[in-house]
């Protein structure tokens, strides 16, 4: 059975920080490519950050590139998203995702499984 489950959402002012934690039970993750995506009401479950399974490789969406940070711990099977600088705009429910190859992928549909999302609200 595999399990991503995602922490670390909230509340935030705007300018503030959070940071995302998934957590992979049910496989060994530490070969897989993992990203991470953010779907705002009404929307359309959108690419933020990706790395590959070895982590020498990532893949960053324009708007989270400087302010959002993808890294992982593979002894713990977890994937982190650092998110700084954050918006009104970036208030989403926020998914991780594995995909079973080591390379990184903006594309949704490359991934084979899905963590609930985890909420991220900010205020101005």
């Amino acid at each position: 059975q595999v399990q991503l489950v995602e922490a670390g959402g909230g509340l935030v002012q705007a300018g503030g920080s959070l940071r995302l934690s998934c957590a992979a039970s049910g496989r060994l993750f530490s070969r897989y490519s993992r990203g991470w995506f953010h779907q705002a009401p009404g929307k359309e479950r959108g690419f933020l950050a990706a790395m590959s399974g070895s982590g020498d490789d990532t893949i960053y969406e324009r708007s989270a590139k400087g302010r959002f940070t993808i890294s992982r711990d593979n002894a713990k099977n977890t994937l982190y998203l650092q998110m700084n600088s954050l918006k009104p705009e970036d208030t989403a429910v926020y998914y991780c995702a594995t995909r079973l190859v080591p390379i990184a992928t903006t594309s949704i549909s490359e991934y084979h499984y899905w963590g609930q999302g985890t909420q991220v609200t900010v205020s101005s």
